[in-house]
């Protein structure tokens, strides 16, 4: 009965928006943890951006990715390879006990 009332484009369009808006929502997640992370970045400077990414999370995320978005790949990679040898003295001192 429900089915009936609701035409497969709209299954697609509805699809599509959650899709979006899921990527959205991962995207603005991102940019906060990247924020939060970033060493070079002063406590009241953090503050600024996520302030402004919760105020206006469309233009406050959209800066953040033109002014700062260069190096979040560098700070990404710099978090992988921290965690990569952080695993490495973990299996290092678990077989010499």
């Amino acid at each position: 009965m429900l089915a009936a009332n609701y035409p497969l484009r709209d299954i697609v369009f509805t699809t599509t928006y959650v899709a979006l808006v899921t990527c959205w929502l991962m995207l603005v997640f991102h940019v906060m943890v990247d924020t939060l992370r970033s060493a070079d970045l002063r406590g009241y400077a953090k503050a600024s951006w996520i302030i402004a990414i919760i105020l206006l999370p469309l233009v406050g995320t959209l800066a953040y990715l033109v002014i700062r978005g260069s190096s979040m790949h560098q700070r990404d990679n710099r978090a992988v390879e921290q965690r990569a040898i952080e695993e490495y003295i973990r299996t290092i001192a678990a077989t010499k006990e």
